[in-house]
């Protein structure tokens, strides 16, 4: 065989491919039968990825837009609807289930065919669960399902309404992976499903995120649409308010839902709805698709970390009447600002996401739809449904009249079809005779034939003719449905009520017409003066004002803060609540904070340790702390002055540090073997600035004598000390003094 026969007819001859048969027959590989096709790889590669691409598509992660399933989904319902698991039947255990459906119709794990049923079945995944399951199922705190072999299940009242009518020739049908059976493209669905139970899943290059609805709201925009066509979606979500999931929670933003209908992509904030109570607050429903145990452990760390504060316990109270997670909050702590912080921080608080992709065209086709799109794409499956159910009725319905018509005449000449029948040999000869004779049909003759000879003599013409007149108008009616559009969409839309008044339940998810703006604990917190205090091991707490009372001259004071051995107060201000503090370190790095989240504490209690708060390194200390108003922080008003232990001195404008962040930085460049040992808030470049030195030495200098320096420059000298001198102290003042000679000497 020559090298040109190799070559696919097919496939670009360019790349002057070429083949050793030696070298290949060598491998093992002959051109038996001549099935060696030679293929450039990158084509190759592209072809095949292509077709997995598709088969990922429509055969397995989206969904068809008309009955709402994934292939595994409906061959799980059909095939349970065939081993007539209805919801009066008995249960059967799920792995004979499972195993019908893999060997049937879906070649792939029992695994995944498994959890596709289970989830079917939770009632905190679909909205109208589709399979009636006995046993553990799972749970909303991700626990998995028993396995197959312990639990039982059958369909539920919803299940029934997706295969209704589909023995009546409704959908096309298709062979099965190996040809043994035939399985259906469609079901016929009675329900929206596609919106009433959502769908999730990702194919490739692409993803599908549909929230689930409420069954009565959509069948109503339905009967709506098909009364007004000409319909908006403004018009559509009169009916249908959002989102209704099976978990309840709260949807904030009745714009974002709007927007996501109109494109098919979207979000909205989720949250979890909570009851608040003097010193708790209680969770009693959680956002859908959240894991509940997960969340919870996720807040105790937070809380451990002093992330959240204000929560003295968590208690996992739920059972099968419902969620219900216990929190309870300290004396001193406001419920609502603590709720606030755990949907800031938790999954308590997300995001649904809105993308309508689904399977059109016949189940060929992916497509972005908006809200209408949906519903008109079920409509018309719903219009196919029913034309093709009253075509199969009206087949049968005139086959039943023709038999009835032929029975009728046999019953005219009663005695000479018996006659006939019995002189025949067999039932070639009798049916031939009988044809001839009456000029009977092979129906009408099998029909006649069929029945034994008392049960065709005791036949009454009254009830034969009583049925031809209601068959007559069965096919009368028939006939209109197909001919008359208006009588075909009433019958559409009574059946969508149906369906609507069986199965609608109230709506669990309430939607709020706001967004959730961003929380700002700061708006929870009551302005009010407190007296923070630093001790030398780094203690440091916050006290309101009012703990303390005036007392007279020569009075002996009270404690303010219980110090251990070797420990002291060693700054203490007046701050209100809401201002900013600027925590200083010995290396020279800064970190900003609101007086309200720091530690509070009691009048004799020591504090926190500062360690807790800052991340601070090893061997490094919170020098100096000062409180800035807002005012003052927000406008950038003002200068620091830094000064050294070794008398380096530096003035930044404030605006150096609106980005400080949570692990600090760096303020000022120390020099090697300094120290940083004070800032100051300069308010007016006219104020003057007093550095102080252990040896009783004092400089003193304007402040706008200091050109303003970038944040981490080090500084010019301050004060000229002596080797064995250090500066202890610095002051700004807004007091006039005379300034001398900076020479000048006592």
């Amino acid at each position: 065989m020559s090298q040109d026969q190799l070559m696919d007819d097919n496939q670009p001859t360019s790349n002057s491919l070429e083949i050793d048969l030696t070298s290949l027959t060598q491998a093992g590989v002959t051109p038996e039968n001549d099935k060696i096709i030679v293929k450039v790889l990158e084509t190759e590669m592209q072809s095949s990825y292509l077709k997995y691409a598709m088969s990922v598509i429509v055969s397995r992660a989206l969904p068809d837009v008309r009955d709402g399933l994934k292939p595994v989904h409906r061959r799980i319902i059909y095939v349970m609807n065939k081993m007539g698991l209805t919801p009066g039947a008995k249960y059967t255990k799920s792995a004979q289930v499972v195993g019908e459906v893999m060997g049937k119709y879906h070649p792939h794990g029992d695994a995944s065919i498994y959890d596709a049923m289970v989830r079917m079945a939770q009632p905190f995944s679909l909205l109208q669960p589709l399979v009636d399951g006995q046993g553990n199922f799972g749970s909303v705190d991700g626990d998995s399902a028993a396995a197959m072999r312990y639990t039982e299940s059958r369909m539920t009242k919803s299940a029934t309404f997706l295969v209704t009518d589909i023995e009546k020739d409704t959908v096309d049908m298709q062979d099965n992976y190996d040809g043994s059976n035939r399985e259906p493209m469609v079901l016929p669905s009675r329900i929206p499903n596609l919106l009433i139970n959502g769908s999730s899943g990702i194919a490739v290059g692409m993803a599908t995120n549909i929230p689930p609805h409420n069954l009565g709201e959509v069948c109503e925009a339905l009967i709506y649409l098909q009364s007004n066509p000409e319909a908006t979606i403004e018009d559509l979500t009169q009916y249908i308010k959002g989102p209704d999931l099976p978990t309840g929670c709260t949807l904030y933003g009745i714009k974002d839902i709007l927007s996501a209908y109109h494109t098919g992509r979207g979000k909205v904030a989720m949250r979890a709805n909570a009851e608040l109570g003097e010193d708790y607050i209680i969770i009693k429903e959680v956002p859908y698709q959240v894991n509940k145990s997960t969340t919870i452990e996720k807040l105790a760390e937070l809380v451990k970390e002093k992330r959240i504060e204000g929560i003295k316990d968590i208690r996992d109270e739920s059972n099968k009447e419902g969620i219900r997670v216990v929190i309870e909050c300290k004396r001193d702590s406001s419920p609502e600002v603590v709720l606030n912080q755990i949907y800031a921080q938790t999954d308590f608080q997300i995001n649904l996401h809105f993308n309508l992709l689904a399977l059109v065209n016949r189940g060929r086709q992916p497509k972005l739809l908006n809200l209408k799109e949906i519903l008109v794409e079920f409509l018309a499956h719903r219009d196919e449904i029913v034309t093709r159910r009253t075509k199969y009725e009206l087949r049968h319905a005139n086959a039943e009249l023709h038999i009835l018509d032929g029975l009728k005449i046999a019953l005219d000449f009663i005695d000479e079809v018996i006659k006939i029948i019995r002189a025949s040999y067999d039932k070639v000869e009798a049916s031939k005779g009988l044809k001839e004779r009456f000029g009977f049909s092979d129906l009408q003759v099998e029909a006649i034939l069929q029945m034994r000879l008392q049960t065709l003599t005791n036949l009454d013409k009254n009830k034969i003719e009583d049925k031809r007149q209601a068959l007559i108008a069965l096919i009368a009616k028939l006939n209109e449905i197909l001919n008359n559009p208006a009588v075909k969409a009433a019958l559409i839309s009574s059946e969508i009520t149906e369906a609507s008044e069986k199965l609608a339940k109230p709506r669990q998810t309430t939607i709020v017409d706001y967004p959730i703006g961003s929380y700002n604990k700061e708006d929870y917190i009551e302005e009010e003066e407190v007296l923070v205090q630093l001790t030398k091991e780094q203690y440091l707490k916050i006290l309101p004002v009012d703990t303390f009372r005036n007392q007279g001259r020569g009075g002996r004071g009270i404690t303010s803060f219980n110090a251990k051995d070797d420990d002291w107060v060693k700054t203490s201000l007046i701050a209100n609540s809401h201002d900013y503090v600027y925590a200083f370190t010995n290396t020279g790095r800064v970190f900003k904070s609101r007086v309200f989240e720091l530690p509070s504490g009691s009048r004799t209690g020591r504090g926190q340790n500062l360690i807790n708060y800052f991340n601070l390194r090893e061997e490094e200390k919170i020098t100096n702390i000062l409180a800035l108003t807002k005012d003052e922080e927000l406008n950038k008003i003002g200068s620091l002055i830094f000064v050294t232990v070794n008398g380096i001195i530096k003035k930044t404008d404030l605006d150096q540090f609106s980005n400080t962040r949570s692990n600090g930085i760096i303020a000022i460049g120390l020099r090697e073997g300094d120290d940083l040992l004070e800032v100051k808030y300069c308010h007016n470049q006219t104020d003057n600035i007093i550095i102080s030195s252990n040896n009783g030495k004092t400089v003193i200098f304007g402040c706008d004598d200091l050109n303003s320096l970038g944040r981490t420059a080090s500084g010019v000298r301050g004060i000229r000390l002596k080797p064995s001198d250090k500066v202890i102290s610095l002051l700004t003042s807004t007091f006039d003094f005379a300034v001398g000679d900076e020479n000048e000497e006592d």
